[in-house]
């Protein structure tokens, strides 16, 4: 079987939409939960395009809202594949709002979304490889495949089975618990 490999732009989606009243939170700021909406129908949107099959959430990393977004303001999402495993991609997105008055633009968010590839009956399926053809798409793809290993990493240092307090009694020291698990 001949592997495929696209291009990263090939995949690339950008949207935007105005922001409106019915949009807002209790603070009149627009609801962070509209925003992840939106967030994840752009990762489907790339996730999709690039694999050429329906795909599903696995998991959301590092979602930091870093400016609100007022009413009135254009949002732009930009999505694009960062990284490729077997069945899976992780879709950076990257936020911004502008006031359509002053064209001022703000940085909002960024994301990144474990998108998995599935078939007509569910099942996982292989994702075409990326052709990396600039120093930003192979410094978000080598990001992206540490942030993985970190995640792995974790998972296997606090594995319920795994886990022993005395490793980590130190660390708790530098925050406000108190501690009275007794061995």
């Amino acid at each position: 079987m001949t592997t495929i490999h696209k291009n990263v732009e090939e995949s690339q989606v950008t949207i935007s939409e105005l922001m409106l009243p019915s949009h807002t939170n209790f603070s009149g700021k627009i609801h962070g939960g509209y925003i992840l909406s939106l967030m994840d129908q752009i990762a489907f949107a790339c996730a999709s395009k690039h694999s050429k099959n329906y795909c599903v959430t696995a998991s959301v990393d590092t979602v930091n809202f870093l400016k609100p977004i007022e009413v009135g303001e254009l949002v732009t999402m930009k999505a694009s594949v960062n990284y490729i495993g077997k069945t899976s991609m992780i879709i950076g997105i990257r936020v911004e709002a502008e006031n359509i008055h002053t064209g001022v633009k703000k940085h909002c968010n960024s994301s990144y979304f474990t998108m998995v590839a599935k078939d007509d009956d569910g099942n996982n399926v292989e994702v075409p490889g990326l052709i990396l053809d600039s120093k930003l798409e192979i410094r978000r793809f080598l990001k992206s495949a540490h942030r993985l290993e970190i995640k792995r990493q974790k998972s296997q240092d606090f594995h319920s089975s795994k886990f022993e307090v005395e490793k980590h009694t130190d660390e708790l020291k530098n925050h406000n618990v108190i501690v009275s698990y007794k061995n």
